[in-house]
C-alpha cells in the first residue's frame, strides 16, 4: 500500500515544528500544512470525492497549493494542475477531458483574471459538479457571486484525516501536455512515479532537513513539482514560493532567506547574470548559502553556465526529463565527472538509450531518438490508447527528442521535435497556435515555428497569408491572438507572405521557413 502523501505525512511527524512553507513574510510549519491539507481532504469527503475522482487545480506559488495538492491525494483522487496563463476554453477542454470532478481556482489579479477563466470554464463543462474560488485572503468573500470559497470550504473540517491507502500503481496525478503534436493529453503519473522519482531527486540534489530551496519555478509544472516541492519536503527541507519570476524578488529571498538549492529554466539564469541592479545584493552571503543550482526545461548554452558560475560561484547541474516521465530521466550526478552541454546519465532504475526509427540503439556520438524505460515513465494518456501505444513503442518511451550519447554514457540533446518550440520553458505546439488563427476572419493560411531569442531561448513566429481583399496588420493579428491564447502561446511576430513554401502534397515546408 502507498500513497504519495507520506511524504508530508512523514515530514510533519519527525519536523513538526520546522518551517516547511515561507511565502514572504508567512512561514507554515510542516505540522500546520498537513493538517490543511487533511481538512482538504475531509471537505473533499463530505462532497462525495473520492478514489479515481479527478479534482482540476489552478493556483500559483502561493501556500494553498501544497495544502489542496495533498489534501486531494490524500483522499485516493488525482490532481490535475493546471496552467495558471490558460483561457477558459483552454481550461474547458481540460476539464472535460480529465472528467474533473471538482476544481479549485486562484482568483487571479485585474493583470491576470485567472478567476473569472475557471468559472466561465467551469460552467460549460457538466461532468464538473464542483468549484471552489481559492481567494488571497482565506477570509474574504468570494470575488465571483455563486463561488465558494476555499476558506468557506474548509471551515469546520477536522484537521484529523485517514489517509486512502491505494496501490503504488493507482494514478494520483494527471497533468497536460501536448507531448509532440496535437491537443492536450492528460499523462498519468502514479503513485510510484511520482514518490520514486521524488527519492531519486532528492539523492541527486543531496537534499537534507538543513536546504532551504527558492522555488519560482510555476508548480503546477511537473519540473517544480517533483524536483523542488516532493523532493524538498520529503528531504524535510523549506521551500521559499515565490509565484512570479522576478530576479529582483528573487536575489532578496536568495540574500535573506539564506537559499542553498535553485532550480530554473535558462531563462532565468540569464535573467539574473544580466540584471542589472546585481551589485545591489551581497552576492558574497549568497553564494556562500547557495550549494547547487539545477537547469532544465530547455539546453541551457554553456557560455550561460560559465557567466552564472563566475558571478555567484555555484554549480549549475544540468539535467533532461519530460512530464511523462515524472520528470528526471538523466542528470549530472555530484559525485561523476561533470560535463558541460551535456544532461548527464540515466538516473536510478532508468534506462535511456539513443535509437534508430526502428527503435534499435545506434553507435556512441550518432544521433537518434532519445527512449527510455523504468520507473519513471507514465502509466499512460488518460482515455487515449491510441496515443499511449504510440509513445509506448517497443516497451520504450519514446521522446520525440533527437540526442547523442558519448562513449561515457553522457547523453546531450541535439535538436528537439522539429515543430515544437520552447519558449521560457514551456513546451507550445505549433499546430495549435495555427488551428486558432485560422479562425481569424482575415487569416487565409499560416504557419508557426520558433526563432532564436536571447531572453526566452524561442521566440514564436507566425508566418500568415491574408485572405484576398483583406487588411489586417501585425499589431491586429497578435493583440486579437492574445485574447485567444495563453500569455506564452499567442505569436510575437508576424510576417506576411503571398504564399507559403510547400510539398506537392501540400504539406508547409517549414524547414525551407526556417
Amino acid at each position: 500500500m502507498l500513497n504519495l502523501t507520506t511524504i508530508i505525512e512523514t515530514s510533519a511527524r519527525d519536523h513538526s515544528e520546522k518551517a516547511a512553507l515561507i511565502f514572504g513574510d508567512k512561514r507554515l510549519t510542516y505540522a500546520q500544512v498537513n493538517a490543511a491539507a487533511n481538512q482538504v481532504a475531509n471537505g473533499l469527503t463530505a462532497a462525495g470525492i473520492g478514489p479515481g475522482d479527478k479534482v482540476a487545480l489552478t493556483c500559483p506559488n502561493l501556500p494553498y497549493f501544497p495544502i489542496i495538492y495533498f489534501g486531494i491525494v490524500k483522499t485516493g483522487a488525482s490532481v490535475v494542475p493546471l496552467n495558471v496563463l490558460l483561457k477558459s476554453r483552454e481550461i474547458a477542454f481540460i476539464l472535460e477531458d480529465s472528467q474533473a470532478k471538482a476544481y479549485f481556482c486562484f482568483q487571479g489579479t485585474p493583470e491576470l483574471p485567472t478567476g473569472e477563466e475557471g468559472w466561465t470554464a467551469f460552467g460549460t463543462v457538466a461532468g464538473c459538479e464542483n468549484f471552489w474560488m481559492i481567494t488571497a485572503d482565506p477570509a474574504a468573500p468570494s470575488p465571483i457571486e455563486g463561488a465558494t470559497t476555499l476558506g468557506q470550504f474548509m471551515a469546520g473540517q477536522s484537521p484529523v484525516f485517514e489517509t486512502w491507502q491505494c496501490s503504488g500503481d493507482d494514478v494520483c496525478m494527471i497533468p497536460y501536455t501536448s507531448g509532440t503534436t496535437g491537443k492536450p493529453k492528460g499523462a498519468e503519473l502514479t503513485h510510484a512515479n511520482i514518490l520514486l522519482n521524488a527519492m531519486v531527486s532528492r539523492d541527486l540534489a543531496a537534499l537534507s532537513v538543513s536546504d532551504t530551496l527558492l522555488v519560482t519555478l510555476p508548480l503546477f509544472h511537473i519540473y517544480a513539482l517533483t524536483v523542488q516541492m516532493h523532493a524538498g519536503l520529503l528531504a524535510g527541507g523549506t521551500l521559499v514560493l515565490v509565484p512570479r519570476f522576478d530576479p529582483d524578488t528573487v536575489l532578496q529571498m536568495m540574500e535573506r532567506e539564506e537559499v542553498t538549492v535553485f532550480a530554473g529554466v535558462p531563462t532565468m539564469y540569464w535573467a539574473l547574470v544580466n540584471h542589472p541592479r546585481l551589485g545591489d545584493y551581497d552576492l558574497e552571503k549568497i553564494a556562500s548559502n547557495l550549494r547547487l543550482g539545477c537547469s532544465g526545461g530547455a539546453s541551457i548554452p554553456v557560455e550561460l553556465i560559465r557567466a552564472f558560475e563566475a558571478k555567484f560561484d555555484v554549480p549549475i547541474i544540468e539535467g533532461y526529463g519530460l512530464t511523462e516521465t515524472s520528470p528526471v530521466v538523466t542528470f549530472n550526478h555530484l559525485d561523476r565527472v561533470r560535463k558541460p552541454g551535456s544532461v548527464g546519465t540515466a538516473v536510478w532504475g532508468i534506462e535511456v538509450k539513443v535509437a534508430d526509427p526502428e527503435g534499435n540503439e545506434v553507435p556512441r556520438g550518432q544521433e537518434g531518438e532519445v527512449i527510455c524505460r523504468g520507473h519513471c515513465v507514465l502509466k499512460g494518456y488518460y482515455n487515449n490508447p491510441q496515443a499511449t501505444a504510440e509513445a509506448m513503442r517497443g516497451g520504450w518511451f519514446h521522446t520525440g527528442d533527437i540526442g547523442k550519447m558519448d562513449e561515457d554514457g553522457y547523453l546531450y540533446i541535439v535538436d528537439r521535435v522539429k515543430d515544437m518550440i520552447i519558449r521560457g520553458g514551456f513546451n507550445v505546439y505549433p499546430r495549435e497556435i495555427e488551428e486558432v488563427l485560422m479562425t481569424h476572419p482575415a487569416v487565409s493560411l499560416s504557419a508557426v515555428l520558433g526563432v532564436p531569442d536571447d531572453e526566452h531561448g524561442e521566440e514564436i513566429k507566425a508566418y500568415i497569408i491574408r485572405r484576398e481583399g483583406v487588411t489586417v496588420t501585425e499589431q491586429e493579428i497578435i493583440t486579437w491572438s492574445r485574447e485567444q491564447l495563453a500569455a506564452y502561446k499567442y505569436p510575437r511576430l508576424i510576417e506576411f507572405r503571398d504564399a507559403l513554401p510547400m510539398t506537392a502534397t501540400g504539406k508547409i515546408l517549414k524547414k525551407d521557413l526556417r
